[in-house]
């Protein structure tokens, strides 16, 4: 196998690996180089090894895969970040177990304002839903919410919602609700930003959630030592990402003021992953606030920190019936959803953006919204002329037969996660699958049907929606069952799964050029895995960890 770049130092060389390079040109090797950021060869052991210099860092796979930084294409990393440091409770079941932990970590944070829970089940109290009333039974004296996995609904105390001002309720724009008790108080249920955004404030977090909720800049500006702490949460979360193979960040929320924090990490000391923020278009806006967007997209242009991308709610949940469906409901046959645009609005929203040369991502989990938003990018070719424009529709939970093949023909990226199906990772079936109703499995969460309809299907977690380990998402692809027997298999091969988090994730920002692949000139984003993960049976997929995490040829993580 030839080898390019002789005769020249290596930076950093990795040997001894089973390099699964994802460019068919090339597919495997054992040992790359890095020079100056780049890969400069990829061949043998014993040829790399000529380009080790005295100064050469030499990272020793031991075996394992060694294959493109992982490319997180749908996340939120802020907020994400934040989060972290809150209570935990993905699993817990019952009431007793949810007092417990709830008490615990209450013990454990006296000085704490605001206590928050994160990704409880809808099912937590199996069919009975959660009201203030069981949260005053565990926690009456503190200000007490806890989300949902998905972020869109909540569940507050007393105590929160007096504070926050809604016990008695508020008016709100389309899509959200606050659940009214018949005592014609609030029962405590929050569904969707603008519903639970005043709770969510006493915590004093507003900052990490402004790029979600408003798309807009703190105000008051942040002191010089809250923009320092705000640093320090967005390098957790670089370094959370960085840990689990990421090398490259497509956050599908954003403001000026990320873009800025990220900007003076990356003169301190760098970054540890590359980052596109967008700028969060929200119904509440005028076309003409578009020019943000657009002084976003100049001003942040480089390989490390990027705009460019303009990112749309359409809808809301499934779980919450607040996602916009074709049809109604199964289990609620007078409701279809309430979109968070008509779909006037929304056409004259992308036609506006996509005239600005500007890539657009749209929140998008019923079948209606999708069709909705598929219009929306249809009617932009009409109205500004067919370009490369790589659109995306995020989440695609409901599709519809005569939608698939319009992802193909528009161009339009499919972007999936493949921990939401419920039963495939953390999320269970029910309430989901019943309020979907059996006629529509078939093309829920369908990404073998759209990568067969000849779609760009690109993986991500959604994290902190779900958990943001790469390698749990591909096994999750991977090892995806139908509901019905009689409905198609939607799994991935191992390959397949291993593209939709590289190769697919470097073309839905035109990247694929650059990286996505372990190829000579292109960035040196890699990762090196504890194990062969093409030889890892698949249910034994979540053991292979990443080991070494290389960006821009230098090591962001290392395994102790």
């Amino acid at each position: 196998m030839p080898v390019t770049g002789a005769g020249h130092n290596a930076d950093l060389i990795v040997i001894n690996g089973r390099v699964l390079t994802m460019d068919g040109d090339n597919p495997a090797a054992e040992a790359v180089a890095v020079k100056d950021g780049a890969i400069i060869a990829i061949g043998s052991s014993t040829s790399i090894e000529v380009l080790k210099g005295p100064d050469t860092e030499v990272i020793d796979a031991h075996g394992g895969s060694v294959i493109p930084g992982f490319i997180e294409a749908h996340m939120h990393l802020f907020s994400g970040a934040a989060e972290l440091a809150h209570l935990q409770l993905a699993g817990v079941h019952g009431f007793e177990a949810l007092r417990k932990a709830i008490r615990d970590y209450a013990v454990a944070h006296p000085d704490a304002r605001m206590l928050v829970g994160q990704s409880v089940d809808y099912t937590v109290l199996d069919d009975e839903r959660v009201t203030r009333h069981h949260l005053d039974a565990i926690l009456p004296d503190r200000p007490f919410v806890m989300a949902a996995p998905d972020h869109h609904t909540m569940w507050a105390n007393t105590k929160a919602l007096e504070l926050a001002g809604i016990l008695k309720g508020r008016m709100l724009g389309p899509g959200n609700e606050i659940v009214m008790g018949d005592d014609g108080l609030a029962a405590g249920e929050l569904r969707e930003g603008e519903a639970f955004g005043p709770v969510l404030d006493l915590a004093g977090e507003g900052r990490v959630r402004l790029g979600l909720a408003t798309g807009g800049e703190p105000d008051p500006m942040p002191s010089a030592a809250e923009r320092a702490a705000d640093r320090d949460i967005m390098r957790r979360g670089l370094a959370w990402c960085a840990r689990h193979g990421i090398t490259s960040i497509q956050n599908m929320d954003g403001n000026l003021y990320q873009l800025e924090l990220l900007a003076e990490i990356e003169a301190e000391e760098g970054l540890p992953c590359r980052v596109q923020i967008p700028f969060h278009y929200k119904n509440f806006m005028t076309l003409d606030m578009l020019d943000k967007a657009s002084v976003m997209a100049e001003r942040y242009d480089s390989e490390w920190l990027s705009s460019g991308m303009v990112k749309v709610f359409y809808d809301g949940v499934l779980d919450s019936w607040t996602a916009v469906m074709v049809e109604p409901y199964a289990d609620r046959p007078d409701w279809v959803g309430e979109p968070l645009f008509t779909p006037r609005q929304f056409i004259d929203l992308a036609v506006a953006i996509d005239r600005r040369g500007l890539q657009i991502a749209v929140h998008s989990i019923g079948d209606g919204a999708v069709r909705a938003v598929l219009d929306g990018y249809e009617a932009a070719q009409k109205a500004n002329g067919k370009r490369d424009s790589r659109h995306r529709v995020e989440h695609i939970e409901v599709t519809t037969p005569s939608d698939v093949p319009r992802f193909a023909e528009l161009g339009v990226i499919a972007s999936m996660q493949p921990p939401h199906p419920p039963g495939a990772m953390d999320f269970p079936l029910e309430p989901t699958v019943s309020r979907i109703g059996q006629a529509r499995w078939p093309l829920s969460y369908a990404w073998r049907t759209l990568k067969d309809a000849g779609a760009h299907v690109v993986f991500a977690s959604d994290w902190p929606v779900s958990p943001i380990d790469p390698i749990l998402g591909i096994q999750a692809a991977v090892l995806r069952k139908p509901w019905a027997e009689s409905d198609p298999d939607q799994s991935f091969s191992l390959h397949e799964s291993i593209a939709a988090y590289t190769v697919e994730g470097a073309y839905a920002e035109f990247a694929e050029h650059r990286k996505g692949m372990l190829k000579s000139g292109y960035m040196a984003d890699l990762v090196v895995l504890s194990a062969d993960i093409e030889k890892t049976a698949p249910a034994d997929l979540h053991k292979v960890r990443p080991v070494t995490t290389i960006c821009g040829g230098k090591v962001t993580y290392q395994a102790r």
